[in-house]
């Protein structure tokens, strides 16, 4: 029972890790565009093979 001791702030820090990560990103704006990311994979615009 003692390890309680142990593991419960331990997860409770990596909790608040987590959490603080995550609205950094959103502050950051790195969710603004996720439909243009899509669409960009399936664009050839920017092809990378050579053109013969």
């Amino acid at each position: 029972m003692n390890i309680l001791t142990y593991l419960i702030p331990i997860s409770l820090v990596l909790g608040a890790v987590g959490l603080i990560a995550f609205i950094y990103t959103v502050r950051s704006n790195q969710y603004d565009d996720p439909e243009g990311d899509s669409r960009r994979i399936l664009s050839d615009e920017w092809d990378n093979y050579p053109k013969p």
